[in-house]
């Protein structure tokens, strides 16, 4: 299991709203995917630029598959990356 927390944090204020609807259209195709068990975007209460994706994977696989897939080549690569600071963080979870 491959569990994924990514904070984002939109760089220019002007682009929260569309930012917010790109991850969201993004959460729906993720969780399309094969080996996608979760993929929950959140946005701050305390501050709006920042936005926390929850993803959990089946594999490194299905994460790898991802990468590939439309959802991250055609949203979050070219339309969201570039507008944010990203923290990712791999996780494992503590039981």
């Amino acid at each position: 299991m491959i569990y994924g927390n990514i904070i984002l944090t939109v760089k220019d204020e002007g682009d929260i709203a569309e930012i917010r609807s790109l991850l969201s259209e993004q959460r729906r195709q993720s969780l399309l995917e094969p080996g996608c068990e979760r993929f929950e975007v959140y946005q701050s209460q305390a501050d709006a630029k920042v936005f926390i994706l929850v993803e959990r994977w089946a594999s490194q696989q299905a994460l790898d598959d991802h990468r590939l897939a439309k959802a991250y080549n055609e949203i979050y690569k070219p339309k969201v990356l570039p507008r944010v600071d990203r923290v990712p963080h791999l996780c494992t979870l503590v039981e």
